[in-house]
């Protein structure tokens, strides 16, 4: 008897594999976290892309609990407000006085304030199936404004010939995470799930593609000033989770003795 897979059956395959993928993508930045905890230093690296990451978990969370039966989203972002908070903790541990300084200012106005002005403002002026729509769009416009990051990379890639800061493996993962949530969102019909990942689809893609251009290319040496823009890390969004491609996990600057600083081993 030939086998019948029905929308609600492929959609739950496509959010388990979601699952999966995204959480091997939340893990990417553990050798960061893992020399920083080593060195008891942040090195310069920044808390930026782990705030906006924790931000966008907690707001799909929200979307999940007013929608009400995605499951599915709830389990991936659950786990990712944890590790984007382990994350933060450990910078907080080892970041120097102004790091503190700002990221507590960063977590309070953005992860706090900003959040909670969403959330107050969609249940004081929306009910229902609106409320469901403004949370929707909200969640897919945040997602198509951080889909821009990954142009830096790209442009930077371009400029130098050379890929040692674009990753292929994670380029890979991130587009097949983009690919697997598109079909989840929408299998179930939820187009604000869906529709951002068309453009992570896209980006994606265009990395893989320079990948293969500039792989061959010389390595360059790049000025402290371009280093830091490329080391700033990228922030994409995957079917409702924003993660960090650990571009981080490239060393800052110069040594004592002016030679450029390669990247390490426990770069993706």
């Amino acid at each position: 008897m030939a086998l019948h897979f029905s929308p609600d059956v492929m959609a739950n395959v496509f959010g388990i594999l979601g699952n999966i993928v995204s959480f091997m993508v939340y893990l990417a930045p553990l050798p960061t976290f893992f020399r920083i905890y080593k060195l008891k230093s942040t090195q310069g690296f920044q808390s930026i892309p782990y705030s906006v990451s924790l931000f966008s978990a907690m707001l799909y969370l929200y979307y999940a609990y007013i929608k009400k039966h995605m499951i599915i989203l709830v389990t991936i972002n659950s786990i990712g407000c944890a590790i984007q908070s382990m994350y933060l903790l450990i910078f907080m541990i080892y970041a120097t006085r102004d790091a503190k300084r700002f990221t507590t200012k960063l977590l309070i106005g953005f992860n706090f304030i900003v959040y909670g002005v969403i959330v107050a403002s969609t249940y004081a002026f929306s009910h229902g199936s609106n409320r469901v729509a403004v949370v929707g769009w909200i969640c897919s416009v945040f997602s198509v404004c951080v889909f821009a990051a990954p142009l830096s990379i790209m442009v930077k890639v371009i400029k130098t010939k050379s890929v040692e800061f674009m990753p292929f493996s994670l380029s890979f993962f991130l587009t097949l995470c983009a690919v697997v949530w598109f079909f989840y969102g929408f299998l179930i019909k939820d187009y604000y799930v869906a529709t951002p990942n068309i453009l992570g689809f896209v980006f994606g893609i265009a990395q893989m593609v320079l990948f293969c251009i500039y792989k061959r290319g010389e390595r360059q040496v790049l000025p402290e000033a371009d280093l830091k823009e490329i080391i700033t890390v990228k922030v994409v969004e995957i079917g409702g989770v924003l993660s960090t491609q650990p571009a981080d996990d490239v060393q800052k600057g110069c040594d004592s003795c002016g030679k450029p600083i390669q990247p390490t081993e426990s770069n993706v």
